[in-house]
């Protein structure tokens, strides 16, 4: 049986971000994330524990 053909139906971007610590990389990737679409708040961004620790 022949396998379903995918159709994209919307933009897909990968995004890299290369930096040093605290430089804006997060807020960064959330602004164009909230510009072309799914938008979390600041704090729902960086799930790992140091990086909730380190705020």
């Amino acid at each position: 049986m022949a396998k379903a053909k995918f159709e994209r139906n919307k933009p897909h971007v990968n995004i890299g971000t290369i930096g040093h610590v605290d430089h804006g990389k997060t807020t960064l990737t959330a602004a164009i994330t909230k510009y072309f679409g799914e938008f979390r708040a600041y704090d729902q961004i960086d799930g790992a524990p140091e990086e909730k620790a380190r705020g």
